[in-house]
Protein backbone atom coordinates (compact mmCIF):
# COMPACT_ATOMS: atom_id res chain seq x y z
CA UNK A 1 0.00 0.00 0.00
CA UNK A 2 2.75 2.38 0.90
CA UNK A 3 4.54 1.96 -2.43
CA UNK A 4 1.32 2.48 -4.40
CA UNK A 5 0.58 5.58 -2.38
CA UNK A 6 4.01 7.05 -3.01
CA UNK A 7 3.67 6.22 -6.68
CA UNK A 8 0.42 8.19 -6.90
CA UNK A 9 2.02 11.14 -5.14
CA UNK A 10 4.93 11.12 -7.59
CA UNK A 11 2.52 10.97 -10.51
CA UNK A 12 0.61 14.00 -9.21
CA UNK A 13 3.84 15.95 -8.71
CA UNK A 14 4.93 15.08 -12.23
CA UNK A 15 1.59 16.19 -13.65
CA UNK A 16 1.80 19.49 -11.79
CA UNK A 17 5.35 20.08 -12.99
CA UNK A 18 4.25 19.40 -16.57
CA UNK A 19 1.42 21.88 -16.13
CA UNK A 20 3.91 24.49 -14.95
CA UNK A 21 6.11 23.96 -17.99
CA UNK A 22 3.21 24.09 -20.42
CA UNK A 23 1.55 27.18 -19.01
CA UNK A 24 4.77 29.04 -18.33
CA UNK A 25 5.73 29.22 -22.00
CA UNK A 26 3.30 31.97 -23.00
CA UNK A 27 4.62 35.35 -24.11
CA UNK A 28 3.85 38.30 -21.78
CA UNK A 29 0.75 40.27 -22.68
CA UNK A 30 0.86 43.94 -23.52
CA UNK A 31 2.99 46.04 -25.90
CA UNK A 32 6.74 45.53 -26.07
CA UNK A 33 8.80 48.69 -25.71
CA UNK A 34 9.68 49.95 -29.19
CA UNK A 35 11.57 53.09 -28.24
CA UNK A 36 10.48 56.69 -27.89
CA UNK A 37 10.51 57.63 -31.55
CA UNK A 38 12.41 60.54 -33.02
CA UNK A 39 13.18 63.12 -30.34
CA UNK A 40 12.50 66.77 -31.30
CA UNK A 41 16.11 67.86 -31.93
CA UNK A 42 16.98 70.61 -34.44
CA UNK A 43 18.17 69.24 -37.80
CA UNK A 44 21.07 71.71 -37.86
CA UNK A 45 22.71 69.94 -34.95
CA UNK A 46 25.10 67.17 -35.87
CA UNK A 47 24.15 63.56 -35.20
CA UNK A 48 27.51 61.88 -34.83
CA UNK A 49 27.72 58.19 -35.66
CA UNK A 50 30.22 57.61 -32.86
CA UNK A 51 28.80 58.30 -29.43
CA UNK A 52 31.60 59.94 -27.53
CA UNK A 53 31.23 62.33 -24.62
CA UNK A 54 34.86 62.53 -23.54
CA UNK A 55 34.97 66.21 -24.51
CA UNK A 56 32.50 67.07 -21.74
CA UNK A 57 33.28 64.32 -19.22
CA UNK A 58 35.69 66.51 -17.22
CA UNK A 59 34.81 69.91 -18.62
CA UNK A 60 36.03 71.84 -15.55
CA UNK A 61 39.61 71.11 -16.62
CA UNK A 62 39.14 73.54 -19.52
CA UNK A 63 39.45 76.32 -16.92
CA UNK A 64 42.99 75.14 -16.04
CA UNK A 65 42.42 76.00 -12.38
CA UNK A 66 43.90 73.49 -9.88
CA UNK A 67 41.68 74.76 -7.06
CA UNK A 68 38.53 74.15 -9.10
CA UNK A 69 39.75 70.65 -9.98
CA UNK A 70 40.28 69.87 -6.29
CA UNK A 71 36.83 71.19 -5.37
CA UNK A 72 35.17 68.96 -7.97
CA UNK A 73 37.03 65.88 -6.73
CA UNK A 74 35.99 66.54 -3.16
CA UNK A 75 32.42 67.23 -4.22
CA UNK A 76 32.10 63.82 -5.83
CA UNK A 77 33.41 62.14 -2.68
CA UNK A 78 31.58 64.23 -0.08
CA UNK A 79 28.38 65.79 -1.43
CA UNK A 80 25.33 64.72 0.57
CA UNK A 81 22.88 64.90 -2.37
CA UNK A 82 25.05 62.49 -4.34
CA UNK A 83 25.18 60.14 -1.35
CA UNK A 84 21.38 60.24 -1.04
CA UNK A 85 21.03 59.45 -4.74
CA UNK A 86 23.31 56.43 -4.26
CA UNK A 87 21.05 55.15 -1.48
CA UNK A 88 18.04 55.50 -3.79
CA UNK A 89 19.79 53.18 -6.23
CA UNK A 90 20.13 50.64 -3.40
CA UNK A 91 16.39 51.01 -2.75
CA UNK A 92 15.57 50.45 -6.43
CA UNK A 93 17.75 47.32 -6.48
CA UNK A 94 15.76 45.97 -3.52
CA UNK A 95 12.45 46.69 -5.28
CA UNK A 96 13.74 44.82 -8.34
CA UNK A 97 14.65 41.89 -6.09
CA UNK A 98 11.09 41.86 -4.73
CA UNK A 99 9.66 41.80 -8.28
CA UNK A 100 12.00 38.98 -9.29
CA UNK A 101 10.98 36.98 -6.21
CA UNK A 102 7.33 37.03 -7.32
CA UNK A 103 8.22 34.83 -10.32
CA UNK A 104 8.85 31.95 -7.89
CA UNK A 105 6.34 30.24 -5.54
CA UNK A 106 4.65 33.11 -3.74
CA UNK A 107 3.54 31.05 -0.74
CA UNK A 108 5.92 28.79 1.14
CA UNK A 109 4.75 28.28 4.70
CA UNK A 110 5.87 25.87 7.37
CA UNK A 111 3.47 25.71 10.31
CA UNK A 112 2.89 23.56 13.34
CA UNK A 113 0.55 23.27 16.30
CA UNK A 114 -0.01 21.24 19.44
CA UNK A 115 -3.02 21.17 21.77
CA UNK A 116 -4.68 19.10 24.43
CA UNK A 117 -8.38 18.97 25.33
CA UNK A 118 -10.08 17.36 28.31
CA UNK A 119 -13.67 16.19 28.66
CA UNK A 120 -15.43 13.91 31.14
CA UNK A 121 -15.30 11.10 28.67
CA UNK A 122 -11.79 11.31 27.21
CA UNK A 123 -8.58 13.28 26.97
CA UNK A 124 -7.48 14.19 23.40
CA UNK A 125 -3.99 15.32 22.36
CA UNK A 126 -3.48 16.85 18.89
CA UNK A 127 -0.19 17.76 17.14
CA UNK A 128 0.68 18.61 13.56
CA UNK A 129 3.34 20.02 11.24
CA UNK A 130 2.60 21.19 7.69
CA UNK A 131 4.47 22.63 4.75
CA UNK A 132 2.26 24.52 2.29
CA UNK A 133 3.30 25.85 -1.10
CA UNK A 134 1.36 27.98 -3.57
CA UNK A 135 2.59 29.13 -6.94
CA UNK A 136 0.60 31.40 -9.22
CA UNK A 137 2.04 30.70 -12.64
CA UNK A 138 3.06 33.69 -14.70
CA UNK A 139 1.05 32.51 -17.68
CA UNK A 140 0.24 35.98 -19.05
CA UNK A 141 3.47 37.69 -18.04
CA UNK A 142 2.09 39.76 -15.16
CA UNK A 143 5.17 39.17 -13.05
CA UNK A 144 7.54 39.35 -16.02
CA UNK A 145 6.18 42.79 -16.86
CA UNK A 146 6.57 43.77 -13.21
CA UNK A 147 10.23 42.77 -13.35
CA UNK A 148 10.63 44.75 -16.58
CA UNK A 149 9.10 47.82 -14.94
CA UNK A 150 11.25 47.52 -11.81
CA UNK A 151 14.38 47.10 -13.91
CA UNK A 152 13.54 50.26 -15.85
CA UNK A 153 13.03 52.11 -12.55
CA UNK A 154 16.43 50.88 -11.38
CA UNK A 155 18.08 52.36 -14.45
CA UNK A 156 16.08 55.55 -13.94
CA UNK A 157 17.48 55.79 -10.39
CA UNK A 158 21.01 55.38 -11.77
CA UNK A 159 20.46 58.20 -14.23
CA UNK A 160 18.91 60.25 -11.43
CA UNK A 161 22.22 59.78 -9.61
CA UNK A 162 24.03 61.01 -12.73
CA UNK A 163 21.66 63.96 -13.10
CA UNK A 164 22.33 65.08 -9.53
CA UNK A 165 26.06 64.83 -10.21
CA UNK A 166 25.72 67.10 -13.25
CA UNK A 167 23.82 69.70 -11.23
CA UNK A 168 26.02 69.56 -8.13
CA UNK A 169 29.30 69.78 -10.04
CA UNK A 170 27.97 72.74 -12.05
CA UNK A 171 26.84 74.45 -8.83
CA UNK A 172 30.26 74.05 -7.24
CA UNK A 173 31.93 75.54 -10.32
CA UNK A 174 29.39 78.38 -10.52
CA UNK A 175 29.88 79.36 -6.89
CA UNK A 176 33.64 79.13 -7.29
CA UNK A 177 33.42 81.57 -10.21
CA UNK A 178 31.21 83.85 -8.09
CA UNK A 179 33.84 83.75 -5.35
CA UNK A 180 36.66 84.69 -7.73
CA UNK A 181 34.48 87.34 -9.37
CA UNK A 182 33.91 88.93 -5.96
CA UNK A 183 37.66 88.89 -5.37
CA UNK A 184 38.30 90.67 -8.66
CA UNK A 185 35.56 93.21 -8.02
CA UNK A 186 37.07 93.87 -4.60
CA UNK A 187 40.47 94.45 -6.20
CA UNK A 188 38.95 97.04 -8.51
CA UNK A 189 36.96 98.64 -5.70
CA UNK A 190 39.96 98.95 -3.39
CA UNK A 191 42.09 100.46 -6.12
CA UNK A 192 39.36 102.95 -6.94
CA UNK A 193 39.12 103.81 -3.25
CA UNK A 194 42.86 104.54 -3.38
CA UNK A 195 42.36 106.75 -6.44
CA UNK A 196 39.43 108.59 -4.89
CA UNK A 197 41.32 109.11 -1.63
CA UNK A 198 44.03 110.89 -3.60
CA UNK A 199 41.48 112.88 -5.61
CA UNK A 200 39.73 113.89 -2.38
CA UNK A 201 43.05 114.92 -0.83
CA UNK A 202 43.89 116.92 -3.94
CA UNK A 203 40.50 118.62 -3.81
CA UNK A 204 40.91 119.44 -0.12
CA UNK A 205 44.27 121.09 -0.89
CA UNK A 206 42.62 123.09 -3.67
CA UNK A 207 39.82 124.11 -1.29
CA UNK A 208 42.25 125.20 1.43
CA UNK A 209 44.08 127.25 -1.19
CA UNK A 210 40.82 128.92 -2.17
CA UNK A 211 40.89 127.55 -5.71
CA UNK A 212 37.66 125.51 -5.46
CA UNK A 213 34.45 125.74 -3.51
CA UNK A 214 33.43 123.53 -0.60
CA UNK A 215 30.95 121.89 -2.96
CA UNK A 216 33.80 120.28 -4.91
CA UNK A 217 35.38 118.98 -1.72
CA UNK A 218 32.11 117.52 -0.39
CA UNK A 219 31.31 115.90 -3.72
CA UNK A 220 34.74 114.24 -3.71
CA UNK A 221 34.15 112.93 -0.21
CA UNK A 222 30.66 111.72 -1.10
CA UNK A 223 31.97 109.73 -4.03
CA UNK A 224 34.73 108.19 -1.89
CA UNK A 225 32.30 107.17 0.82
CA UNK A 226 29.92 105.60 -1.72
CA UNK A 227 32.74 103.53 -3.21
CA UNK A 228 33.81 102.39 0.25
CA UNK A 229 30.21 101.48 1.09
CA UNK A 230 30.02 99.20 -1.95
CA UNK A 231 32.85 97.01 -0.64
CA UNK A 232 30.83 95.28 2.14
CA UNK A 233 28.13 94.20 -0.34
CA UNK A 234 30.80 92.61 -2.53
CA UNK A 235 32.23 90.93 0.58
CA UNK A 236 28.76 89.57 1.33
CA UNK A 237 28.52 87.97 -2.13
CA UNK A 238 31.98 86.47 -1.55
CA UNK A 239 30.90 85.00 1.79
CA UNK A 240 27.69 83.58 0.27
CA UNK A 241 29.63 81.90 -2.53
CA UNK A 242 32.04 80.37 -0.03
CA UNK A 243 29.21 79.11 2.20
CA UNK A 244 27.47 77.56 -0.80
CA UNK A 245 30.67 75.67 -1.60
CA UNK A 246 30.88 74.51 2.03
CA UNK A 247 27.36 73.10 1.81
CA UNK A 248 27.94 71.44 -1.54
CA UNK A 249 31.13 69.78 -0.29
CA UNK A 250 29.44 68.64 2.91
CA UNK A 251 32.35 69.88 4.99
CA UNK A 252 33.30 72.76 7.28
CA UNK A 253 34.29 76.29 6.27
CA UNK A 254 37.85 75.89 7.53
CA UNK A 255 38.67 73.24 4.95
CA UNK A 256 37.10 75.30 2.14
CA UNK A 257 38.86 78.48 3.28
CA UNK A 258 42.19 76.70 3.05
CA UNK A 259 41.46 75.54 -0.48
CA UNK A 260 40.29 78.96 -1.64
CA UNK A 261 43.19 80.72 0.06
CA UNK A 262 45.72 78.45 -1.63
CA UNK A 263 44.13 79.29 -4.95
CA UNK A 264 44.29 83.02 -4.21
CA UNK A 265 47.95 83.06 -3.18
CA UNK A 266 49.17 83.14 -6.78
CA UNK A 267 47.26 86.38 -7.44
CA UNK A 268 49.34 89.37 -6.39
CA UNK A 269 47.93 92.85 -6.01
CA UNK A 270 49.90 95.53 -7.79
CA UNK A 271 48.12 98.64 -6.61
CA UNK A 272 51.36 100.51 -6.26
CA UNK A 273 52.19 99.91 -9.90
CA UNK A 274 48.65 100.56 -11.03
CA UNK A 275 48.45 104.08 -9.62
CA UNK A 276 51.32 106.56 -9.95
CA UNK A 277 52.11 110.21 -10.54
CA UNK A 278 53.13 112.23 -13.55
CA UNK A 279 56.23 114.46 -13.54
CA UNK A 280 54.33 117.36 -12.01
CA UNK A 281 53.04 115.13 -9.23
CA UNK A 282 49.64 114.71 -10.85
CA UNK A 283 47.77 111.46 -10.07
CA UNK A 284 47.75 109.07 -13.04
CA UNK A 285 46.73 105.51 -13.86
CA UNK A 286 49.60 103.96 -15.72
CA UNK A 287 48.97 103.42 -19.43
CA UNK A 288 48.17 99.88 -20.49
CA UNK A 289 47.46 98.77 -16.90
CA UNK A 290 43.68 98.85 -16.99
CA UNK A 291 43.25 95.06 -16.81
CA UNK A 292 44.30 94.55 -13.18
CA UNK A 293 47.90 94.05 -14.29
CA UNK A 294 49.02 90.53 -13.44
CA UNK A 295 45.96 89.82 -11.31
CA UNK A 296 43.54 87.53 -13.14
CA UNK A 297 41.39 85.95 -10.49
CA UNK A 298 38.52 84.69 -12.65
CA UNK A 299 39.45 81.51 -14.59
CA UNK A 300 38.63 81.45 -18.27
CA UNK A 301 37.38 78.38 -20.14
CA UNK A 302 39.12 77.55 -23.40
CA UNK A 303 36.27 76.50 -25.64
CA UNK A 304 34.67 77.22 -28.99
CA UNK A 305 30.88 77.38 -28.64
CA UNK A 306 30.48 77.79 -32.41
CA UNK A 307 31.27 74.12 -33.00
CA UNK A 308 28.36 71.93 -34.08
CA UNK A 309 26.37 70.48 -31.21
CA UNK A 310 26.40 66.68 -31.07
CA UNK A 311 22.70 65.78 -30.96
CA UNK A 312 23.51 62.48 -29.25
CA UNK A 313 24.67 64.40 -26.20
CA UNK A 314 21.15 65.77 -25.82
CA UNK A 315 19.45 62.36 -25.83
CA UNK A 316 22.09 61.00 -23.43
CA UNK A 317 21.55 63.75 -20.87
CA UNK A 318 20.74 62.07 -17.53
CA UNK A 319 17.39 63.84 -17.10
CA UNK A 320 16.35 62.83 -20.63
CA UNK A 321 17.37 59.23 -19.93
CA UNK A 322 15.30 59.30 -16.74
CA UNK A 323 12.27 60.31 -18.79
CA UNK A 324 13.00 57.53 -21.29
CA UNK A 325 13.17 54.86 -18.60
CA UNK A 326 9.95 56.14 -17.08
CA UNK A 327 8.37 55.47 -20.48
CA UNK A 328 9.78 51.94 -20.42
CA UNK A 329 8.48 51.31 -16.94
CA UNK A 330 4.98 52.56 -17.71
CA UNK A 331 4.91 50.56 -20.96
CA UNK A 332 5.59 47.34 -19.02
CA UNK A 333 2.85 48.09 -16.50
CA UNK A 334 0.26 48.06 -19.30
CA UNK A 335 0.96 44.35 -19.75
CA UNK A 336 0.62 43.74 -16.01
CA UNK A 337 -2.79 45.44 -16.07
CA UNK A 338 -3.97 43.46 -19.14
CA UNK A 339 -3.03 40.17 -17.45
CA UNK A 340 -5.71 40.80 -14.83
CA UNK A 341 -8.38 40.20 -17.50
CA UNK A 342 -7.42 36.54 -17.81
CA UNK A 343 -7.68 33.61 -15.43
CA UNK A 344 -4.80 32.91 -13.10
CA UNK A 345 -3.45 29.38 -12.80
CA UNK A 346 -1.74 28.07 -9.71
CA UNK A 347 -0.17 24.95 -8.37
CA UNK A 348 -0.65 24.18 -4.70
CA UNK A 349 0.71 21.50 -2.45
CA UNK A 350 0.84 20.38 1.15
CA UNK A 351 2.96 17.92 3.04
CA UNK A 352 1.69 17.39 6.58
CA UNK A 353 2.11 15.21 9.60
CA UNK A 354 -0.81 15.22 12.02
CA UNK A 355 -1.51 13.33 15.22
CA UNK A 356 -4.90 13.03 16.89
CA UNK A 357 -4.67 10.73 19.92
CA UNK A 358 -6.60 9.77 22.92
CA UNK A 359 -5.14 9.98 26.41
CA UNK A 360 -1.78 8.41 26.89
CA UNK A 361 0.74 9.67 24.38
CA UNK A 362 1.30 12.38 21.78
CA UNK A 363 2.47 9.75 19.33
CA UNK A 364 0.34 6.74 18.49
CA UNK A 365 -0.46 4.42 15.65
CA UNK A 366 -3.02 6.84 14.31
CA UNK A 367 -0.32 9.31 13.23
CA UNK A 368 -0.70 10.21 9.53
CA UNK A 369 1.66 11.71 6.88
CA UNK A 370 -0.41 13.33 4.17
CA UNK A 371 0.51 14.84 0.81
CA UNK A 372 -1.80 17.02 -1.25
CA UNK A 373 -0.87 18.48 -4.64
CA UNK A 374 -2.75 19.81 -7.63
CA UNK A 375 -3.54 22.71 -9.96
CA UNK A 376 -6.15 25.42 -9.48
CA UNK A 377 -7.41 28.48 -11.27
CA UNK A 378 -9.38 31.62 -10.55
CA UNK A 379 -10.99 34.13 -12.87
CA UNK A 380 -12.44 37.48 -11.92
CA UNK A 381 -15.22 37.36 -14.50
CA UNK A 382 -17.56 39.94 -12.94
CA UNK A 383 -15.28 42.96 -12.60
CA UNK A 384 -17.74 45.55 -14.01
CA UNK A 385 -15.14 47.31 -16.13
CA UNK A 386 -12.74 47.92 -13.26
CA UNK A 387 -9.85 46.04 -14.86
CA UNK A 388 -10.40 47.57 -18.29
CA UNK A 389 -10.43 51.03 -16.79
CA UNK A 390 -7.24 50.18 -14.92
CA UNK A 391 -5.71 49.25 -18.29
CA UNK A 392 -6.94 52.50 -19.80
CA UNK A 393 -5.52 54.42 -16.87
CA UNK A 394 -2.13 52.79 -17.30
CA UNK A 395 -2.16 53.45 -21.05
CA UNK A 396 -2.90 57.13 -20.41
CA UNK A 397 -0.03 57.23 -17.88
CA UNK A 398 2.24 55.70 -20.51
CA UNK A 399 1.19 58.27 -23.11
CA UNK A 400 1.76 61.08 -20.63
CA UNK A 401 5.28 59.79 -19.96
CA UNK A 402 5.95 59.97 -23.73
CA UNK A 403 4.81 63.59 -23.71
CA UNK A 404 7.05 64.28 -20.72
CA UNK A 405 9.97 62.68 -22.56
CA UNK A 406 9.52 64.97 -25.55
CA UNK A 407 9.18 67.91 -23.20
CA UNK A 408 12.45 67.00 -21.47
CA UNK A 409 14.20 66.87 -24.86
CA UNK A 410 12.80 70.26 -25.85
CA UNK A 411 13.88 71.70 -22.49
CA UNK A 412 17.37 70.33 -23.05
CA UNK A 413 17.50 71.83 -26.54
CA UNK A 414 16.38 75.21 -25.17
CA UNK A 415 19.01 75.10 -22.41
CA UNK A 416 21.79 74.29 -24.87
CA UNK A 417 20.66 76.99 -27.28
CA UNK A 418 20.40 79.55 -24.45
CA UNK A 419 23.86 78.66 -23.16
CA UNK A 420 25.53 78.77 -26.59
CA UNK A 421 24.04 82.12 -27.54
CA UNK A 422 24.60 83.60 -24.09
CA UNK A 423 28.27 82.65 -24.19
CA UNK A 424 28.77 84.13 -27.67
CA UNK A 425 26.95 87.36 -26.82
CA UNK A 426 28.70 87.71 -23.46
CA UNK A 427 32.02 87.39 -25.32
CA UNK A 428 31.00 90.35 -27.50
CA UNK A 429 29.91 92.24 -24.40
CA UNK A 430 33.28 91.64 -22.77
CA UNK A 431 35.19 92.93 -25.82
CA UNK A 432 33.20 96.16 -25.89
CA UNK A 433 33.38 96.65 -22.13
CA UNK A 434 37.16 96.19 -22.24
CA UNK A 435 37.30 99.05 -24.73
CA UNK A 436 35.15 101.10 -22.34
CA UNK A 437 37.60 100.40 -19.48
CA UNK A 438 40.56 101.53 -21.60
CA UNK A 439 38.73 104.68 -22.73
CA UNK A 440 37.66 105.47 -19.16
CA UNK A 441 41.23 105.16 -17.87
CA UNK A 442 42.42 107.47 -20.65
CA UNK A 443 39.63 109.97 -19.89
CA UNK A 444 40.50 109.93 -16.19
CA UNK A 445 44.18 110.66 -16.82
CA UNK A 446 43.32 113.57 -19.13
CA UNK A 447 40.70 115.03 -16.78
CA UNK A 448 43.08 114.95 -13.77
CA UNK A 449 45.74 116.88 -15.68
CA UNK A 450 43.25 119.40 -17.07
CA UNK A 451 41.61 119.87 -13.68
CA UNK A 452 45.00 120.45 -12.08
CA UNK A 453 45.75 123.06 -14.75
CA UNK A 454 42.33 124.68 -14.23
CA UNK A 455 41.09 123.83 -17.73
CA UNK A 456 38.02 121.83 -16.68
CA UNK A 457 35.64 122.00 -13.77
CA UNK A 458 35.65 119.52 -10.92
CA UNK A 459 32.35 118.14 -12.20
CA UNK A 460 34.14 116.83 -15.30
CA UNK A 461 36.75 115.09 -13.13
CA UNK A 462 34.06 113.72 -10.83
CA UNK A 463 32.23 112.19 -13.80
CA UNK A 464 35.33 110.40 -15.08
CA UNK A 465 36.11 109.03 -11.60
CA UNK A 466 32.56 107.71 -11.27
CA UNK A 467 32.66 106.07 -14.71
CA UNK A 468 36.03 104.52 -13.95
CA UNK A 469 34.63 102.82 -10.86
CA UNK A 470 31.43 101.55 -12.48
CA UNK A 471 33.07 100.45 -15.74
CA UNK A 472 35.78 98.42 -14.04
CA UNK A 473 33.29 96.77 -11.70
CA UNK A 474 31.11 95.89 -14.68
CA UNK A 475 34.14 94.48 -16.50
CA UNK A 476 34.87 92.06 -13.64
CA UNK A 477 31.21 91.06 -13.50
CA UNK A 478 31.11 90.35 -17.24
CA UNK A 479 34.27 88.21 -17.00
CA UNK A 480 32.61 86.18 -14.27
CA UNK A 481 29.38 85.90 -16.25
CA UNK A 482 31.29 84.63 -19.28
CA UNK A 483 32.81 81.83 -17.20
CA UNK A 484 29.38 80.97 -15.77
CA UNK A 485 27.87 80.79 -19.28
CA UNK A 486 30.56 78.23 -20.16
CA UNK A 487 29.56 76.20 -17.09
CA UNK A 488 25.89 76.38 -18.06
CA UNK A 489 26.71 75.15 -21.56
CA UNK A 490 28.57 72.11 -20.23
CA UNK A 491 25.74 71.46 -17.79
CA UNK A 492 23.17 71.72 -20.60
CA UNK A 493 25.13 69.11 -22.56
CA UNK A 494 25.02 66.79 -19.54
CA UNK A 495 28.72 66.82 -18.74
CA UNK A 496 30.34 65.72 -15.50
CA UNK A 497 28.59 62.52 -14.45
CA UNK A 498 30.91 60.42 -16.60
CA UNK A 499 33.59 60.46 -13.88
CA UNK A 500 31.42 58.04 -11.88
CA UNK A 501 31.62 55.26 -14.48
CA UNK A 502 32.89 52.04 -12.95
CA UNK A 503 32.85 53.51 -9.43
CA UNK A 504 30.66 52.56 -6.50
CA UNK A 505 27.53 54.57 -5.79
CA UNK A 506 27.99 53.90 -2.05
CA UNK A 507 31.00 54.75 0.07
CA UNK A 508 32.64 51.86 1.87
CA UNK A 509 31.77 53.45 5.21
CA UNK A 510 28.07 53.64 4.33
CA UNK A 511 28.03 50.06 3.05
CA UNK A 512 29.73 48.80 6.20
CA UNK A 513 27.23 50.60 8.45
CA UNK A 514 24.29 49.15 6.53
CA UNK A 515 25.73 45.64 6.69
CA UNK A 516 26.03 45.91 10.47
CA UNK A 517 22.29 46.61 10.79
CA UNK A 518 20.81 44.29 8.17
CA UNK A 519 21.78 41.19 6.20
CA UNK A 520 22.40 42.63 2.74
CA UNK A 521 24.00 39.44 1.41
CA UNK A 522 26.12 40.52 -1.59
CA UNK A 523 24.01 43.55 -2.52
CA UNK A 524 26.50 46.03 -1.04
CA UNK A 525 29.70 44.33 -2.15
CA UNK A 526 31.92 46.63 -4.27
CA UNK A 527 31.31 44.67 -7.47
CA UNK A 528 27.54 44.87 -6.90
CA UNK A 529 27.46 48.64 -6.30
CA UNK A 530 29.74 49.51 -9.18
CA UNK A 531 28.10 51.82 -11.71
CA UNK A 532 28.08 50.51 -15.28
CA UNK A 533 30.67 51.76 -17.74
CA UNK A 534 27.99 52.52 -20.26
CA UNK A 535 24.19 52.40 -20.52
CA UNK A 536 21.78 53.13 -23.31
Amino acid sequence: MTNKRHKKIIQKLGLSALTVLMLGGCAPLGPNFMGVGNPPIPDKWKRAAVKDDRAIAQWWKTFHDPTLNTLIQKTYAQNLDIKSAGLRIAQARSVLGISEGLAFPQKQTFSGSASSSHTKAIDVATAGANFDIGWELDVWGKYARGIESSEANLYASIFSYNDIMVSVIAEVARNYINYRTAEERLAYARRNVLIQERVTKMTEIQFNSGNVSELDMQQARSQLYNTRSAIPSIEISKVKARNAIVLLLGTNDRAVNQLLASGSSKHGDSTGKYVGEAKKGVLQIKAGKSDLLNVNMIPHARMNPRNNIDANLITRRPDVKIAEYRVRSNNALIGSAIAELYPSFSVFGNIGWNSNNGSGSWVSGSNALGVTVGPSFSWNIFQYGRIKNQIRLQDAIFEESLVNYNKSVLSAVAEVSDAVNSYILTQKQQVENRKAVDATVRAFNISVIQYNDGLVSYQRLLTTVEKLTSTQDRYASIKGNLAIQAILLYKALGGGWQISKGKSYLSQETADNMKKRVDWDKYLDPEMTRLPEGME
